[in-house]
């Protein structure tokens, strides 16, 4: 592997890391904001996914940062989370917060999937 192909491929997994970060704080912040804002916002099956999401980020984010030779599996996995959180969030799309925990997820699956089809 050329050197410019292994800076590509860190530079892919640090913007990774960074994205699980982000999408693990937005999910723990919109958890409380939901129980906050009572309702349909914070029904147990809403809950359970920002929770999902946000402990599946911070896993994935730690695989990498260790160099975890797995770290791969997981990212698929947390895309897959990612994306069912970013579809709970979106039945609320009249809330602020709601649509940049979506955003915040989607942006988070679409980094993950790369590092999941990355070659070893």
């Amino acid at each position: 592997m050329s050197s410019q192909a292994i800076n590509q491929k860190d530079t892919e997994m640090q913007n990774c890391i960074q994205a699980c970060l982000e999408c693990h704080r937005i999910c723990v912040e919109t958890l409380v904001h939901s129980l906050q804002t009572g309702g349909r916002q914070a029904e147990a099956r809403h809950l359970r996914l920002l929770l999902d999401c946000a402990e599946i980020c911070q896993t994935s984010a730690n695989f990498m940062l260790r160099g975890s030779e797995l770290h791969r599996r997981i990212c698929a996995v947390c895309a897959e989370v990612c994306e069912w959180c970013a579809q709970s969030c979106d039945q609320f799309g009249e809330d602020d917060m709601m649509r940049a925990c979506a955003e915040t997820c989607r942006h988070c699956a679409q980094s993950c999937r790369t590092m999941a089809a990355q070659a070893a």
